[in-house]
This record gives C-alpha cells, structure tokens and sequence, in this order.
C-alpha cells in the first residue's frame, strides 16, 4: 500500500514536472528567456508560481531542461539517420541533412538553441554547469559529421573543423529560412545545404 501511494505520488509530480515544461516552452518560443516570468509559466500551466519552486530552482533551470530536452530530440534525430547510412559519405551527409531539417521542421527549437529574446538575438547563459552541459549535448549531436570525416580520410583537428563550420552553414541558412530573407534571393535553404554538404563529401574524398 506504501508502496502504491508513493508510485502514485512521483506519477503525478511527473505529470506536474511534464505540464510545467510544455508550458515554459510555449512561453520561451513567445518571450524568450529575458522576457519570460514563472508567473507566465505558472498561469500557462494552471499552476501558482510558488509551486513551479517544488519541482525547479530558477526559470533557468527550467529553460535548461526545456532546452536538453530539445537537444535529446535532435541527438535521436541525427543517430537514426546516420545508423540508416551505408557508407561514410552517407553517413556525413545523413548526420548534416538530419541536423538541419531538424531545426528547418521545428523553428522553436532552433529559438532554444540560441536564446532568442523579443528583439533580437544576443548571448545569454544559464549557469556555467548547465551551458556546459547543454553544450556537449549539442557537439554529440553533431559529433557524427566529424567521424564520418575521419572515416573518409580527414584528421580530427580538420574533422573537427569541418563539424564546426557544417553548423555555422546550416544555423546560417536557417536564419534566413525561418526570417524569410531567403526568399529576397530566390534561393532555397535545403538546397544550399545539400549544395555545401555535396561539396565537403567531395573535397575529402579529392584529397
């Protein structure tokens, strides 16, 4: 019977914790991390506000979990798409493709991922041992573009390189896609990715 009652009791705290993050990311995608309040966050949730201090800290680590949350998505996204993968042109293809349609199907991710505010993009952190964290969620997420380079010839400094500027390209055209400025060039944002991931495959496999 004590046994039942605290399974009980973390099943509902679990759906407490559950409702709480759907209702920080709602107001995360709205306001960003500045502008966002756990008043907000409570009230979307049905909660008061002194309650949201039961199951987290700060608004921060709130934002946090919301955020590993995502880059958990993205990782499971890039792993199945790189297991699918035959050979190591394949695999770095699927592991950048994958990446960026990620964030190209889910815009409010890609919000996260940065921290966007209302008004426009500017550094922010959420504690030295949660960036830290969330960062090495992102590098695994992307680390299966470097091992295929590897595995096509590349060193690992040169791989990792490689890793590097893959993100700063797809985060690049992203930006454009989801502002619509692509569209100022006649340009397709997928197609552009493809493009440069074609042209990595081919510049390894030349050298």
């Amino acid at each position: 019977m004590v046994e039942k009652r605290q399974n009980r009791r973390e099943a509902v705290s679990g759906h407490k914790r559950e409702l709480i993050l759907d209702a920080a990311k709602q107001i995360f995608a709205e306001e960003g991390l500045e502008g966002a309040s756990l008043r907000a966050i409570a009230l979307r949730a049905g909660y008061t506000p002194a309650a949201l201090y039961f199951h987290f800290e700060s608004k921060e680590a709130i934002y946090a979990e919301v955020l590993k949350s995502s880059l958990a998505s993205l990782g499971a996204t890039v792993d199945q798409a790189v297991t699918q993968a035959k050979s190591p042109a394949q695999r770095l293809k699927a592991a950048a493709m994958s990446f960026f349609w990620f964030y190209a199907d889910n815009p409010r991710d890609l919000d996260l991922g940065f921290y966007l505010f209302r008004g426009g993009m500017k550094p922010a952190g959420l504690g030295h041992e949660r960036d830290e964290t969330l960062n090495a969620a992102l590098e695994a997420a992307l680390r299966p573009v470097a091992n295929a380079a590897v595995e096509l010839g590349a060193s690992r400094q040169k791989a990792n390189l490689l890793m590097v500027d893959c993100f700063a390209h797809a985060t690049g055209l992203l930006l454009l896609l989801h502002t619509g400025r692509i569209r100022m060039f006649g340009a397709s944002a997928p197609d552009l990715m493809e493009r440069y991931v074609k042209d990595r495959i081919a510049h390894l496999t030349e050298e």
